[in-house]
């Protein structure tokens, strides 16, 4: 498989409390683990770029940080564009709509 951008949205339930940057902020640091990955945090979700599998595999490690930290639900939301006929990244697909402006 090749290279992938994918937007993941990590929701803890059940917390207790309205604020959910402490478990944002465990999350970034769960995806130290993947060098290889490019990320960028958004206000809303977290964008990947990289190899498919490990970006499912970097997915599957965010998902289970809340649990850690004892949230009892999580809800997890992954959109993947893969594109087989060039390859894509985040600045390339941010390019093309600026060279449209």
């Amino acid at each position: 498989m090749g290279q992938v951008v994918a937007e993941v949205t990590v929701v803890p339930l059940g917390t207790g409390s309205a604020s959910l940057s402490g478990y944002v902020a465990e999350i970034e640091r769960v995806l130290k683990a993947f060098p290889r990955l490019k990320s960028m945090l958004t206000p809303m979700s977290t964008i990947l770029e990289g190899e498919m599998d490990e970006v499912v595999e970097a997915v599957k490690a965010m998902h289970e940080a809340p649990f850690r930290m004892g949230a009892m639900r999580v809800s997890t939301t992954l959109r993947i564009d893969d594109r087989r006929d060039k390859k894509i990244t985040m600045a390339g697909k941010l390019n093309a709509v600026r060279e449209k402006l």
